[in-house]
């Protein structure tokens, strides 16, 4: 009987894992098994991660925000400052503030001063 020659299916599979990884340290790199155990938690990680860097953000903003009224006045905080803003109907996100607040504090006090009024 001759023998029979294996697919590449399984080769092909097992490179792509392998290009996957090759930038990890060790047998993490070089045995298919860690290879794909490593590969299943390098995937998890970047998931949670995605929406934990959107809640990282934003308390970021907020701190940011934070900082800048308190300096303003002693008793007006960042509580206070976004009730006033909706109660005023302006739509400014976290974001767009906080680049206001570093870039130009002025801004973002005439601002709450408006709201207040």
């Amino acid at each position: 009987m001759t023998r029979i020659r294996r697919g590449y299916i399984a080769r092909r599979r097992r490179t792509k894992i392998r290009l996957f990884a090759s930038s990890f340290r060790g047998a993490h790199s070089r045995l298919t098994r860690t290879i794909t155990q490593q590969k299943i938690r390098a995937l998890v990680s970047a998931h949670r991660d995605r929406d934990r860097k959107k809640r990282d953000f934003r308390r970021l903003w907020i701190t940011r925000i934070n900082a800048v009224i308190r300096g303003n006045k002693v008793s007006y905080m960042y509580s206070r400052f976004i009730h006033n803003l909706y109660k005023a109907q302006l739509l400014l996100n976290r974001k767009i503030l906080a680049q206001i607040a570093i870039s130009n504090r002025n801004c973002l006090y005439m601002i709450s001063n408006e709201i207040i009024k």
